[in-house]
């Protein structure tokens, strides 16, 4: 599996391009920002996109949608649970990223067990919620793509709607820290990490 990491957007957000090696057929996940940069790495890897998923809706992390879609055709795919921040307002933050209104709708309506194939690879669909109520977290072999929900010695913030810490930290360990040490965990912000370390030295659970 090819992945690749672009650190995107005035807030800093980790956006993804994974590919099938044999295939060229990828996705990107969580493009919040810097299309150009998103869509010229994509060609230059030679990826054809199938999908745009987001791990969640807000805005740092869909505010590319509409201009990565046009650029590649592929379907958005997001937990049916945020899929409404899609088409809303969020604000200063939005503003702050030249964002009036993300769009557009979701082409794909996400839930717990769904597979999200590309090539010979597929991406498994965890709902991890906390972070937000339709946040999810996308397994593959060895690897975990989890959004805003857990990072390297830290996790995700629980003050915006739909945020529990209560249901984050019961998400984290019994849907993340219970995968093998070597899983490499990639998240929304900052470097990745491995379940085994965030087991072991995450101040929060340690």
């Amino acid at each position: 599996m090819l992945i690749e990491r672009l650190v995107v957007g005035a807030l800093q957000s980790n956006c993804y391009l994974v590919g099938c090696e044999e295939t060229k057929e990828g996705v990107i996940i969580d493009p919040g920002g810097d299309a150009p940069l998103i869509l010229d790495r994509a060609e230059e890897l030679g990826l054809t996109i199938k999908y745009i998923v987001n791990t969640h809706g807000h805005i740092d992390h869909i505010a590319a949608n509409r201009p990565v879609k046009e650029g590649t055709g592929a379907q958005i795919a997001i937990h049916e649970d945020d899929a409404e921040w899609l088409l809303t307002d969020q604000g200063d933050y939005a503003r702050m990223l030249g964002v009036s209104s993300p769009g557009p709708a979701a082409d794909v309506l996400l839930k717990e067990g769904d597979e999200i194939a590309f090539g010979n690879e597929s991406l498994r669909v965890i709902h991890t919620p906390g972070h937000s109520l339709g946040g999810i977290s996308l397994v593959g072999d060895g690897v975990v793509f989890c959004g805003d929900t857990l990072f390297a010695n830290g996790v995700g913030r629980v003050d915006l709607p739909g945020g529990s810490w209560e249901i984050l930290m019961d998400a984290i360990k019994t849907r993340l820290l219970t995968m093998p040490d070597d899983v490499t965990a990639y998240t929304g912000h900052g470097p990745p990490t491995t379940i085994g370390r965030e087991r072991q030295f995450n101040p929060w659970f340690v």
